[in-house]
């Protein structure tokens, strides 16, 4: 008894298919080798806690810039602590800043984790009008009752 269809128009489909899957199956896994380092995952600072991504691994960070925490050094580098309602990361950057950039300001900050837990950006963006922020971090935030839309003050800054 054979495996293989009796009509011959069967076993030409069929043979067709064994050809192509192969071929198919090469070219996403090649694809998906070379994206591999171009791949970012966006987090707010409880998902990235939550996540635990590996020291190195380009992420983005994105959430609202705490309030009195952004300290601009002679060097160039600027700290600052974006947070979510109920975690907070510390982001170095080295660089300029966006023009709209300040406290209580959504960003994102596009980088990655140190070994000691620090994010480390290479690029910050911030809204530029008050009535834009990206979709994923207005979405993240109104999840976690921080969206400030509406004029709501964030936890961290409730007495």
């Amino acid at each position: 008894m054979s495996l293989l269809p009796k009509s011959p128009k069967a076993r030409r489909r069929l043979s067709l298919i064994a050809a192509i899957a192969p071929v198919l199956a090469l070219a996403v896994g090649l694809t998906l080798w070379g994206l591999r380092g171009s791949i970012s995952f966006f987090y707010t600072p409880s998902q990235a806690a939550a996540a635990k991504p590996a020291p190195g691994r380009s992420v983005q960070l994105g959430g609202l810039v705490q309030p009195g925490s952004v300290r601009k050094r002679s060097d160039g580098e600027v700290d600052f602590t974006v947070a979510d309602q109920t975690m907070a990361d510390k982001v170095v950057f080295r660089g300029d800043l966006p023009d709209l950039f300040r406290e209580g300001q959504g960003i994102v900050a596009v980088g990655a984790f140190r070994p000691d837990g620090i994010f480390e950006a290479k690029t910050v963006l911030a809204k530029h009008d008050e009535r834009y922020m990206p979709k994923q971090l207005a979405d993240q935030l109104k999840k976690q009752g921080e969206w400030r839309g509406d004029g709501a003050t964030p936890a961290y800054e409730k007495p």
